[in-house]
């Protein structure tokens, strides 16, 4: 089936800025709040958010098969279910009601007031409920200069790591959207020196410049999905931060990993870009050697050039960018880490969550960690007012944006924003 939608040419009559991360070949889905506190699930063109729902109820979809609540609902867990078929038939649907040319709903004014919607006037939600949440650790770079800094240049990546896209289950009930303030959180640890663990707050709170995928029902208990056929149940991506307490890391992931240093929070950009949207934009993937086993070998490009970018933003307000990197360089694709994780036979269900690992460059500008930028903690990165930062210090924000630009096309992601808190106290213990 054609994905009329991407058509570069097509223009909209909803007014957009020029440089907007959602011109009408986007069409993202995300789950929001409407001024009249009804939650409903929407897409967006530039700034005007737009009710799916209400579209749907007015006869806007007539001719495609859909349910007649799909829409109404608080996740996209049920639309994702319905697979790659209807979800190509919705965007296109969509880019031809807003199409420049098209009046249908351009001249109805009823119509308009009921399903459009400015910026201000909603609240976004947590797109999917998520039922599990895998993390990968797929850039090659950030897995060298971690190596580096804890074993040697010498055996700086495992053994295992250029032959399986290593991988580890979250957390997924503190997966959060943008927006939402996250606390230092409390654990034990065992700093440089000391005779024994200490239990208080992390001190080094550290972001993960990451993106995520969202998967539909793919696969029956036992059937492995190949790799050929996993990008079909690839729904669509979302800018991830994978908040880490790099001191609770250290001293809890042997032997099984990453745990509390992980799960009290990660923070996804609420529009989910679906991967018809991106298909402009694919690129090839760094070359692999040595090959990977036929279950992971597939040739042509199965990566996509999405730049990214890491903003601190200080508690008076200043921003400072300091990581600029991009996600072609991860060195397993989406693809690959599909196949993997369902090879054993692992069922992968709707909303499902897998992130990419922390995505960093070749070049020290382009790490996608403060343990990275900062080389743990012996070179500060400068901000713009003239502070220094070897971790996330209480009440910054990091901002993280993601947008693809080639030929004059640019499409994007919008933002996760996420404020770091101090440790939460409880207010009978604040109050006293």
């Amino acid at each position: 089936m054609p994905i009329l939608a991407n058509n570069p040419k097509r223009k909209t009559w909803i007014p957009t800025p020029v440089k907007t991360d959602f011109p009408i070949q986007n069409i993202p889905f995300g789950v929001f709040l409407t001024r009249d506190d009804i939650i409903t699930i929407g897409t967006r063109i530039g700034d005007t958010a737009i009710d799916l729902g209400a579209m749907h109820q007015l006869g806007y979809f007539d001719g495609i098969p859909l349910t007649d609540d799909i829409f109404l609902q608080d996740t996209l867990n049920d639309f994702i279910s319905d697979g790659q078929k209807t979800w190509r038939l919705v965007r296109n649907r969509i880019s031809e009601v807003f199409d420049i040319e098209n009046e249908t709903l351009k001249n109805n004014e009823d119509h308009k007031s009921i399903i459009l919607f400015s910026l201000d006037e909603i609240e976004m939600q947590l797109p999917v409920q998520i039922g599990d949440y895998t993390d990968f650790y797929s850039s090659k770079e950030h897995a060298a200069n971690v190596g580096t800094m804890f074993r040697d240049p010498e055996n700086a990546l495992m053994p295992n790591w250029l032959h399986i896209p290593v991988g580890y289950h979250g957390r997924s009930s503190t997966i959060i959207p943008s927006g939402i303030p996250v606390h230092r959180p409390m654990g034990q640890t065992f700093p440089k020196g000391s005779q024994t663990p200490i239990f208080g707050p992390s001190k080094l709170i550290d972001f993960e410049l990451e993106m995520a995928f969202i998967t539909t029902d793919a696969n029956k208990f036992g059937e492995p999905i190949p790799i050929e056929k996993a990008e079909e149940h690839i729904f669509g991506m979302v800018l991830f931060n994978d908040w880490s307490a790099r001191d609770i890391q250290k001293w809890e992931y042997v032997p099984l990993g990453p745990f509390l240093a992980k799960s009290f929070a990660s923070s996804i950009s609420p529009w989910i870009v679906t991967l018809d949207a991106l298909e402009p934009f694919r690129c090839k993937g760094p070359k692999q050697d040595p090959k990977p086993f036929p279950y992971l070998s597939l040739e042509g490009e199965h990566s996509f050039d999405i730049k990214l970018e890491v903003d601190i933003v200080t508690p008076e307000g200043v921003p400072t960018t300091v990581s600029n990197s991009n996600f072609k360089y991860l060195y397993w694709s989406m693809a690959q880490q599909l196949a993997h994780h369902t090879v054993n036979g692992c069922i992968v269900n709707s909303g499902d969550m897998m992130g990419s690992g922390t995505i960093s460059g070749p070049t020290p500008d382009s790490y996608g960690s403060m343990l990275e930028l900062a080389w743990q903690g012996t070179k500060p990165v400068t901000l713009n007012d003239g502070s220094e930062r070897k971790f996330i210090q209480d009440n910054d924000t990091v901002v993280m944006r993601g947008f693809c630009d080639k030929n004059g096309q640019r499409l994007g992601f919008g933002e996760v924003s996420t404020k770091l808190l101090p440790v939460f106290e409880p207010k009978s213990i604040k109050n006293k």
